[in-house]
């Protein structure tokens, strides 16, 4: 078995929250990671935040955590299996694994305590508005009879209670949910006892259940309490009469090893990944802190954890990403609008006769998704089209983009669709997705070995008459209708040759990828990974350096997720010492460790934690007020830059370039929802004091929604 760890040169961790960072170049990429999820945390902590939205970061909080242990705590973990084993890593660390880990596992625990203390706050304020969280012990007549009939109905039958102690080991635990431990005793002999285990099913009934209420009252309990309220019934057949539970949770390694046998197709291997997968090791035990003892100590045991693993107590609950879906039971709603129809579909029957007259670019979500899903309905039936090519890396559930494909297939269309399968935690779905498009004729690209298809691209061709017109869009997120509503992202629709061209030029790549990178060498005007974006990148901020050099306007603007590719991080710096001046806004990693009196005040960044989640990634550079802007799928990250096949788009219309500046410019006065992204990671806010209050993504609705009213109102498009 062998594996492949992508170079990241600054995992080395001096820093512990609450202590002075040393002096160094780069902020680890880990710890800036738990910075921005505790920025998060202050969403959830935020008192003009409305509560369900509170809840909802509660949530996603904990999902994030999830996933952080699932593969950043994972990871290092091999690697240090990998050290103790005496082989040697190519990567240059700093610091141990072991120590890294240490450092992670005490700043978690901080952020637990906080967000139990967060989440003690919302529970007192749901209260105040007549919302309350119901357990197993404080039940009415009327409840009581409500949660055995519930029980018996919906739950009896999605359970198996195990008798854990006369098994030889642990059943099967799986990663993603909950489990009931549950210590049974007779009252006449208090020291026997049993240890029993229960999987909450979650996903098959749901996580709240919504009791009878006093009409000015809602009463929710979850799940588990239901379960905790029927153990007597249960176990019955035992002859125990006390029973005692809590709640436990492991978090797996989620890495998927593929083997090297070569008489086994790609899927094949992907699939006996994703089930190597569910055997994956802890790499974090989660508990009720006023778990039993004893079976506390069995359970770590027989799970082989030690004083060294991420054992974590916590309070009563876990899993709690469940309540981003938490029941809307709430009196006050929200006031932010849903999205509207870009001006220039609002009075056309086609979006294909508009992009094929001018470019026009998408702002999502405060635009409709509709359009690119309209632009992909009509290529199916439109009998002059000859073929459709897209990629596709998350997709929704009921995926219209999905349709509208299969459609175009059964109307005799060339349908290619390059459907990444390593897309993490994706992996399952787009398996699916995959015998779905087959069946219906399509051709399924599968990527390329050891390397993601990340970019967001589609190319239509259609052939009227002797002339062959290509149009398509090239979009920084993914081609889902479900995230488009709260993930904000940029998606440029476009028949401009040179970009279609390009486009091509990638497909060949995807189709023949065994041949080399000489496709992606060839694109002229698509910035493309892993063979050209980090140089030209690279090449447009030395073009600003000379400018500053020679005392003229220099400037760069960069709007990403993360940022952590230290050759560019130490071009930004030259940058910044040279007197260019550096605006980003970067929502996630940031490690981009500003030298005090050398580079402040020149080169600046903000983090924007907000009710929709800022994925976007735009750059403009200032070339002397004839700005160079780009739109791209890539963060400034080794694995994006390296090891994936990403792509920036030029922004070419003055008019777009002109608003997409301007969207980025509110976002930059951000005063309510901006956070400093400083050396000491501290999450302060942007001050406001004497100022108009900006909150970036209310003003982006407000100034977009103010151009469709001016241009559907004049006729100007």
């Amino acid at each position: 078995m062998s594996f492949i760890f992508y170079r990241h040169p600054f995992y080395g961790i001096k820093y512990l929250q609450g202590f002075t960072m040393p002096k160094k170049q780069l902020i680890p990429r880990d710890i800036s990671w738990l910075s921005f999820n505790a920025r998060v945390l202050q969403e959830a902590n935020d008192e003009t935040v409305p509560l369900k939205e509170r809840i909802r970061f509660l949530g996603i909080f904990s999902n994030n955590t999830d996933e952080f242990f699932r593969v950043r705590v994972a990871t290092l973990k091999r690697m240090l299996e990998f050290t103790q084993k005496g082989k040697k890593l190519h990567m240059h660390l700093e610091d141990s694994p072991q120590h890294i880990l240490d450092q992670i596992q005490s700043i978690v625990l901080k952020q637990q305590n906080e967000f139990n203390r967060i989440w003690n706050g919302i529970l007192k304020e749901l209260k105040r508005e007549k919302i309350n969280m119901v357990d197993n012990t404080r039940l009415s007549r009327e409840q009581q009879q409500f949660v055995k009939k519930f029980f018996e109905e919906e739950v009896r039958s999605n359970i198996i209670p195990l008798m854990i102690e006369s098994l030889p080991q642990l059943p099967y635990l799986r990663d993603k949910s909950i489990y009931l431990g549950v210590v049974m005793r007779k009252k006449r002999a208090a020291y026997q006892q049993k240890y029993a285990l229960i999987e909450v099913p979650a996903k098959a009934v749901g996580r709240f259940v919504l009791l009878p209420s006093r009409r000015e009252e809602k009463n929710i309990m979850l799940l588990e309490d239901v379960i905790r309220f029927n153990l007597p019934n249960i176990f019955s057949y035992f002859g125990y009469d006390h029973f005692d539970s809590w709640i436990f949770k492991v978090t797996k390694d989620a890495e998927i090893d593929i083997d090297n046998d070569v008489s086994t197709s790609f899927v094949e291997k992907m699939e006996k990944g994703l089930k190597n997968r569910r055997k994956g090791k802890t790499v974090r035990f989660v508990y009720d802190k006023a778990m039993d003892p004893g079976l506390l100590g069995y359970l770590t045991k027989k799970l082989n954890l030690n004083r060294k693993s991420n054992i974590i107590p916590g309070g009563r609950i876990h899993n709690f990403r469940h309540f981003m879906d938490f029941p809307d039971v709430f009196h006050t709603r929200s006031t932010r609008r849903g999205p509207f129809v870009h001006r220039d579909f609002q009075s056309t029957a086609r979006v294909t006769d508009v992009i094929t007259q001018k470019d026009v670019m998408l702002h999502f979500p405060y635009h409709s998704f509709n359009p690119v899903i309209d632009l992909l309905r009509e290529a199916a039936m439109d009998p002059d089209v000859r073929s459709i090519k897209i990629t596709a890396y998350r997709l929704a559930d009921n995926s219209k983009v999905i349709n509208a494909l299969v459609n175009a297939a059964r109307n005799g269309k060339e349908v290619v669709v390059m459907l990444e399968l390593k897309a993490r935690f994706d992996e399952e779905a787009n398996l699916e997705w995959k015998k779905v498009l087959e069946e219906e004729g399509a051709t399924v690209l599968l990527g390329v070995p050891k390397m993601k298809i990340h970019a967001k691209l589609c190319i239509i061709k259609k052939r009227t008459g002797n002339k062959t017109i290509q149009y398509g869009f090239v979009s920084t997120g993914n081609l889902n209708e479900k995230t488009a509503k709260i993930y904000g992202d940029h998606c440029l629709l476009t028949s401009n040759r040179n970009v279609m061209a390009d486009i091509n030029r990638i497909f060949h790549y995807l189709h023949n990828w065994k041949n080399g990178f000489h496709a992606l060498q060839n694109c002229k005007t698509l910035l493309v990974c892993p063979t050209g974006m980090r140089k030209n990148f690279t090449s447009l901020i030395n073009r600003e350096i000379r400018h500053a050099k020679a005392g003229k306007p220099a400037g760069i603007i960069l709007k990403m997720n993360s940022i952590s590719d230290k050759n560019l991080i130490l071009k930004l710096h030259e940058a910044a010492k040279a007197g260019v001046m550096i605006q980003m806004v970067v929502r996630g990693i940031y490690c981009a460790h500003a030298e005090p009196g050398r580079t402040k005040g020149k080169m600046t960044a903000i983090s924007i934690v907000d009710e929709y989640l800022e994925h976007a990634r735009v750059m403009i550079f200032h070339n002397q007020g004839k700005e160079d802007t780009f739109i791209s799928s890539a963060d400034w990250m080794v694995r994006n830059l390296d090891h994936r096949v990403e792509a920036a788009v030029p922004v070419i219309d003055p008019k777009i370039k002109a608003e997409l500046k301007e969207i980025i410019h509110i976002q930059l006065r951000d005063n309510v929802k901006a956070r400093i992204l400083d050396n000491e990671l501290h999450n302060n806010y942007v001050p406001s004091a004497g100022k108009r209050k900006v909150r970036s993504q209310i003003e982006t609705y407000q100034y977009l929604y103010r151009k469709n009213i001016v241009n559907s109102e004049t006729g100007r498009h």
